[in-house]
């Protein structure tokens, strides 16, 4: 039967569905029970799908191992759990492991309700100062549950925020799968630990460095060891942290799970993909989209408006072609659309405050590059020139915010290219960052302290000299 009809299917056919897979759907498992998945919340096409689902009438959460090769991952998660359970460490109880029809195979877990991932958990701290006490109640336990992970022998190779769960004020361990078990019952070496312990701190942003006395206590107190040596282990962290961002920038412009990237001769996208759906009309036709905006800026180098989509605000930035002349200078180059892209994920990942990315579109001639659009959430933030006045400081939480934002940019080596204070927004109780065309990370210390002397007096410049301002900036703002 068809998968489209809401009826009964098989692995084969699921397989075949790639990514869009309507729900609800029945699979008749090999047990002769059959599993009606009601909501799908996790797609890897043609390998694994993960949902909402009911099995005699009970609430389930199903695994199913679709791919041609699904019966390893099946079993590996089904041992890593097990693993977890003969630990004490919580994981959700498994409720059947059974074959589907055409190789695929069932794993069905409880359903654990309610429960919040910690990915989502750490999203309204994510902004706040690093070693705020809230921020440190959340992540005490996420620690002490590593460590206990490590006391017992068993590595998470997958180590992030989402693969841990608070439910009934206990942390879960969820991905089987994605544990090593080879030396179960026999506490990691030092060395191992704080390689993997590296992985799960680089998700926190660079401040929380300086704040790790905070957080290891209750790590070490899990693993029943002590604490691990901190120079080592920052540098485990950073050497995480660059990694991770190569990852994710090749990622913003390959088709994969977090984006849909389409290119054929004459053109390029990349949308992020839980967007995809909302922003189709805009990414077909952003020029339309444009149009039918509010203009915020139409100069020589770009064209900017402010464009509903379904009631939701979001900015349209198209990068111009004044001539054949710069056409021709910009063909064999990435865009700067591109660029921006590209950057404003680079400062996300940083946890520095600038309007979320979400789709990149270039015209193309084969590999020449033509005109370029950028779409972004709009922040309605006052710009920095006026919102603060120059003869006062600035008030306690913007000067706070403008502290924090530089104080991250200045740690990642970061500097934007045209700092003056129109391209800084005040918004939410955080400066924002924007236009980003000309932003660098600097590979050296020197190269940095070159391009940050010149940010930093672009900065100042928007204030008479001796102004109350001017001096709080001077007297605060990194030096080079």
């Amino acid at each position: 039967m068809n998968v489209n009809d809401g009826l009964q299917t098989d692995a084969r056919t699921l397989r075949d569905c790639g990514r869009v897979i309507p729900t609800p759907f029945a699979v008749l498992m090999a047990d002769g029970r059959t599993l009606i998945v009601r909501r799908l919340l996790r797609v890897l096409p043609g390998k694994r799908l993960v949902g909402e689902a009911e099995v005699d009438g009970r609430r389930v959460l199903a695994k199913l191992f679709i791919g041609q090769r699904g019966g390893r991952h099946w079993r590996r998660e089904q041992a890593g759990l097990a693993a977890l359970r003969a630990a004490g460490i919580p994981a959700p109880a498994v409720q059947a492991a059974v074959p589907i029809a055409q190789g695929g195979h069932a794993l069905l877990t409880d359903f654990l309700a309610p429960v919040e991932s910690f990915a989502q958990a750490w999203e309204p701290f994510g902004g706040r100062p690093a070693g705020d006490a809230q921020a440190v109640a959340l992540l005490r336990p996420l620690l002490h549950t590593l460590g206990c992970l490590h006391a017992s022998g068993l590595v998470h190779e997958d180590l992030h925020f989402g693969n841990f769960l608070r439910h009934e004020g206990r942390v879960f361990v969820i991905d089987g799968a994605a544990l090593q078990l080879g030396r179960a019952g026999t506490p990691l070496p030092p060395a191992e630990a704080s390689a993997n312990l590296a992985i799960l701190l680089a998700q926190l942003p660079d401040a929380w460095d300086g704040e790790l006395s905070m957080l290891l206590p209750a790590y070490a107190a899990g693993a029943r060891a002590e604490l691990p040596l901190l120079p080592a282990l920052r540098d485990e962290i950073a050497a995480v942290r660059r990694w991770r961002l190569r990852d994710l920038l090749a990622k913003t412009v390959r088709d994969c799970s977090l984006f849909a990237v389409t290119q054929t001769a004459a053109r390029f996208t990349a949308v992020t993909r839980s967007q995809a759906t909302q922003l189709a009309s805009v990414v077909a036709s952003p020029d339309e989209a444009i149009g039918a905006g509010r203009t915020l800026k139409d100069g020589g180098k770009s064209t900017v408006a402010c464009v509903l989509v379904d009631g939701r605000p979001l900015l349209v930035k198209r990068y111009n072609l004044k001539g054949l002349r710069h056409a021709l200078g910009r063909a064999l180059r990435p865009s700067r659309a591109w660029h921006s892209w590209r950057a404003a994920h680079r400062l996300q990942f940083f946890g520095i405050p600038t309007p979320a990315p979400l789709a990149l579109i270039e015209e193309r001639l084969g590999p020449l590059r033509r005109r370029a659009w950028l779409v972004s959430e709009y922040c309605p933030g006052a710009n920095l020139l006026s919102h603060l006045v120059a003869d006062r400081e600035p008030p306690a939480a913007e000067a706070q915010a403008i502290s924090q934002l530089f104080a991250a940019m200045h740690r990642a080596r970061i500097t934007h290219g045209d700092l003056k204070a129109m391209n800084l927004l005040w918004h939410a109780g955080q400066v924002w960052l924007i236009d980003l065309d000309d932003l660098v990370q600097h590979g050296s210390a020197a190269a940095h302290s070159r391009a940050w002397s010149r940010d930093r007096a672009r900065l100042l410049r928007n204030w008479p000299v001796g102004s109350a301002l001017y001096r709080w900036l001077d007297d605060r703002l990194p030096v080079a």
